[in-house]
């Protein structure tokens, strides 16, 4: 079970030293530590093992343990055991045992290797899912600024990428606020079920404590700030299960992000470009390129992290009380997840904070189609007078016009006589401005940023 830490050379692209330490092989070998010194004075504080029991442990807490040399020696041991556990077992028990041989006996008692590897799992998130909170705060925090400083910041709408009637990057903005705030909540709620420790022993009862099991099992919790929950949880994996989907959902929406960010960068629409520095974003060949480099990754974290995600799903069938290659299947992918969520996370936060916006690309943009994405307001207000189908007919006709003969639609609009007899000219221009076509983006962005505000409150 010991791997290489994230992605090499690759790591600081696809996720973030922080996150990397936290999954790293030295930092998982330290929380298997943590758990059995926890376990030792748990034991202690029932009365099951020396007042000193867990003093040798804690005096190797406060240095690195997994050396050079054990790591050499645990990768092909753990190979041949099935898992890291009984192997580091051992030889936690061998370096206890030189400092004072009687508190080795007392190392690992009452646990399983399953105990041992699960809570450390659940200490690593306890560490790791802060670093999302803190990046996916920002992130929120910048949108919300956005939607404020860009309520009427005006551009088109695009569906099926073809430009559509008039939005606001406001109300774009407050739409990413809005869906990050739900998976701030969502992450806080799988949070609170996810961090929970695991202790059952052989099957799950704890019976080689006998009547001291719960006394153990809240003492070991409460040692490592852990919940304790109303049973060992073993091979029912939905709460990691859950913790992993929500992550899946919170890179599907950064993709999501990314990719209208990327799509807004293309030299022929340039209404959004990624921050530019020393070195970001270039070609090996052609000097004028500004990529979306940032964006890139996010988009690659959305691709890799749901076939994660349906990895762990099909890993929950697992077999009575321990299982075969599913809880296996999860050593690596549970890691891997947070990895790439938290790169995603921090390039989308890179991106926001300098993102820079023009708003004369925007306009500019709207006026490509002479008017014609406001066909539907024209379309909508003859209606009124004609009937929606005629009033559909005779503006579909116009735009064909408006397109044959490259002229505004407007300006054709203007030459038919049923056009004029409701309409005066005044009338008409006022259809084609664009800010009397925003419907209700104003009430949108205020009502979304004073949700959010009562959320954080």
């Amino acid at each position: 079970m010991v791997t290489a830490s994230g992605s090499g050379l690759l790591a600081e692209l696809f996720s973030t030293a922080a996150m990397e330490q936290v999954f790293s092989d030295a930092s998982h070998v330290q929380q298997m530590l943590r758990f059995e010194w926890a376990l030792s004075a748990a034991l202690a504080d029932c009365g099951l093992a020396p007042a000193t029991a867990a003093a040798p442990l804690a005096a190797l807490l406060d240095k690195e343990f997994l050396t050079p040399e054990r790591a050499n020696s645990l990768r092909p041991a753990a190979a041949l055991a099935g898992n890291l556990a009984i192997p580091f077992v051992k030889m936690l028990t061998t370096a206890v045992a030189e400092k004072d041989a009687e508190a080795a006996r007392f190392v690992h008692k009452g646990a399983t290797s399953q105990d041992l590897l699960d809570t450390a799992l659940v200490l690593q998130l306890q560490q790791a899912i802060p670093l999302l909170q803190r990046d996916l705060d920002a992130v929120i925090a910048r949108c919300i600024e956005l939607a404020r400083e860009h309520a009427e910041t005006i551009l088109a709408g695009r569906t099926w990428l073809q430009q559509g009637p008039p939005v606001t990057l406001g109300l774009k903005f407050a739409g990413c606020a809005a869906a990050l705030s739900r998976h701030k909540r969502r992450l806080q709620q799988s949070t609170e079920r996810a961090l929970v420790s695991q202790f059952g022993g052989a099957v799950g009862t704890l019976a080689s404590l006998r009547d001291n099991g719960l006394n153990v099992s809240s003492a070991l919790a409460k040692r490592l700030s852990l919940r304790e929950p109303s049973l060992p949880w073993h091979t029912h994996r939905d709460n990691l299960a859950e913790l992993a989907t929500v992550l899946g959902l919170l890179t599907g929406t950064l993709g999501k992000m990314a990719r209208d960010i990327a799509l807004s960068m293309q030299t022929e629409v340039g209404e959004l470009l990624e921050p530019a520095g020393e070195g970001r974003g270039g070609s090996s060949t052609m000097p004028h390129k500004r990529n979306p480099v940032g964006c890139a990754v996010v988009l690659s974290a959305a691709v890799r992290v749901p076939p994660l995600v349906a990895t762990m799903l099909a890993a929950m069938t697992q077999e009575h009380e321990r299982g075969l290659g599913g809880w296996h299947a999860e050593w690596d992918t549970m890691p891997q997840i947070f990895r790439l969520s938290a790169g995603a996370l921090s390039q989308i936060r890179q991106i926001f904070d300098g993102l820079e916006i023009h708003a004369d690309r925007m306009a500019q943009n709207l006026e490509l189609t002479h008017g014609l994405v406001l066909a539907e307001a024209v379309s909508s207000a003859l209606a009124e007078q004609l009937g929606r189908s005629e009033a559909h007919r005779l503006v579909e006709e116009a735009t064909l016009r408006s397109i044959q003969e490259k002229r505004s639609l407007e300006a054709v609009l203007s030459e038919l006589p049923v056009v004029s007899e409701h309409f005066t000219p005044a009338a008409l221009r006022r259809l084609f401005d664009y800010r009397d076509y925003l419907g209700s983006s104003r009430e949108f962005i205020e009502r979304t940023l004073k949700s959010l505000e009562r959320v954080e409150d």
